[in-house]
């Protein structure tokens, strides 16, 4: 003789059989009301999706110089007109933005976490140098 009795299965109650029928009716309405749902949101969306496909997506307007180990990184690099630059200074030395042709206002010395930014609104070659350290070079090609 086993030490658990027996199990049997529970007679089916009234109101299971009242409400079994209920039940899946809230479900099939719960469906049908997220599947209504999607189908109103894809074909908001439809419109969109196919505009955005045939433009080519934005030239980015800022780009960003970090000066770091002495050196700026990307040392070379082509913005748009009307681009800005910022440099931020990640190195713990100062460093002073200097245009080589004083084509741009030069930045006041950056400590550790401060920044500088220059808008370029016309085209061109500028150079740039570090004036407190001379050998740190880099180029902003203007398209």
């Amino acid at each position: 003789m086993s030490a658990f009795p027996a199990h049997y299965p529970l007679p089916a109650t009234r109101w299971a059989t009242v409400l079994s029928p209920l039940v899946r009716h809230v479900n099939m309405g719960a469906l049908a009301f997220v599947m209504f749902g999607a189908l109103a949101f894809l074909n908001a969306t439809q419109g969109k999706d196919s505009e955005t496909r045939g433009s080519a997506p934005p030239k980015s307007t800022k780009t960003e110089v970090v000066i770091d180990n002495f050196s700026f990184s990307p040392k070379t690099f082509t913005v748009p007109a009307g681009g800005t630059v910022t440099w931020t200074n990640h190195d713990n030395a100062p460093h002073v933005v200097t245009s080589a042709d004083d084509q741009f206002t030069k930045s006041p010395v950056l400590k550790t976490g401060q920044h500088f930014s220059n808008t370029f609104a016309t085209a061109g070659t500028y150079s740039y140098f570090c004036s407190i350290h001379p050998r740190m070079t880099g180029k902003i090609i203007v398209k």
